[in-house]
């Protein structure tokens, strides 16, 4: 049978297509205690991808000593540290399959990924970018999936929604003919949102099937939970595209809103990171930014006031909070 599908609706119907080829490109950075894993489940994929490429990333940890075991079964690409975005092109540059299909090195896929990814692909080959739904998990405790009815996957306008928020997961496959033509972008700064950004706007559609066959592991302190990074990384993608000559009115429009939203996210993060930290002196003007700008609600202004008086207390209470519980992306409690 099957399995469901989330996709825009095809111009006209879709023609019977043979299921392509996928590679696996696993990016690794500083995560050589899970990176084994991570190899093993893209390898013992139900079908076998076309072949499996991991990243180095510039890597300090043992890579070569999680590797040992599949060196003979994968693709070993080695760079300097240049960030997950460089990493990615480089590993798709590498690869062979029609579509890429991207895991980080601390995360795995179940074993019936690539299977349902490739007969989505034969179901619908105007799609261009392709995933699954997937698990959170922290610990080894699964929390949640990621798509609930607090964060859905865009249909109807793809466009504007990835302006709005990056509703591609970083686990998504490509077809590696527009990912090799993202080199002109810097590299150095890419980072999933801007490229499936870009490649939406150049045309791209996205599927989505609604099986978690993927797992997001999230730990304290990992780039993807970090959420003053998260929130700095996705301001600086937004500004990027402010002069696209491409974008309608309304999607310009979504833009502006979304990155007046994510700089106001920023200021507040950098807030608690200065009372956390004791630096009074950098606190001050984030918190008066708050309590003077409407763009808040007036709990966070009320919070940023009682801080500005009370600035001690304010750092205990996040002492407190941070002892009990860690907050990652999208606002997820994950208790210690």
């Amino acid at each position: 049978m099957a399995r469901p599908l989330l996709a825009p609706a095809p111009s006209s119907p879709p023609a019977p297509a043979a299921a392509p080829s996928f590679s696996i490109v696993i990016t690794a950075y500083e995560v050589a205690p899970y990176l084994g894993e991570a190899v093993r489940s893209a390898l013992e994929q139900t079908l076998p991808a076309a072949d499996v490429v991991v990243v180095d990333d510039g890597s300090s940890d043992d890579v070569d000593g999680a590797l040992a075991p599949y060196r003979d079964r994968i693709t070993l690409v080695r760079q300097v540290n240049q960030g997950p975005g460089a990493a990615k092109l480089a590993g798709a540059r590498a690869a062979s399959g029609e579509f890429v299909s991207f895991l980080d090195g601390d995360d795995v896929y179940l074993p019936q990924r690539l299977e349902a990814l490739a007969e989505a692909a034969a179901a619908r080959p105007d799609l261009d970018v392709l995933q699954t739904d997937a698990w959170v998990e922290s610990g080894g405790e699964r929390l949640r999936r990621v798509y609930d009815e607090t964060w859905e996957f865009e249909v109807d306008d793809q466009r504007r929604g990835i302006l709005t928020r990056c509703f591609v997961l970083g686990h998504a496959a490509a077809r590696r003919a527009l990912l090799v033509a993202l080199d002109g972008s810097d590299r150095t700064t890419l980072d999933d949102w801007e490229c499936w950004i870009r490649l939406i706007l150049d045309g791209a559609r996205a599927g989505c099937v609604q099986e978690p066959l993927s797992v997001y592991r999230v730990r304290p302190g990992s780039l993807s939970t970090g959420r003053t990074s998260l929130y700095r990384r996705g301001t600086a993608t937004l500004r990027k595209f402010e002069a696209e000559p491409g974008l309608s009115e309304a999607e310009r429009t979504a833009l502006v809103q979304t990155r007046s939203e994510w700089s106001r996210l920023l200021t507040l993060e950098l807030a608690r990171d200065a009372l956390h930290a004791g630096d009074r002196r950098a606190a001050r003007p984030l918190l008066k930014r708050i309590v003077r700008s409407r763009g808040y609600d007036p709990r966070a202004r009320l919070k940023a006031l009682i801080s500005l008086l009370a600035p001690g207390v304010a750092r205990r209470l996040l002492a407190e909070r941070a002892a009990k519980e860690w907050v990652g992306a999208g606002g997820m409690r994950v208790s210690r």
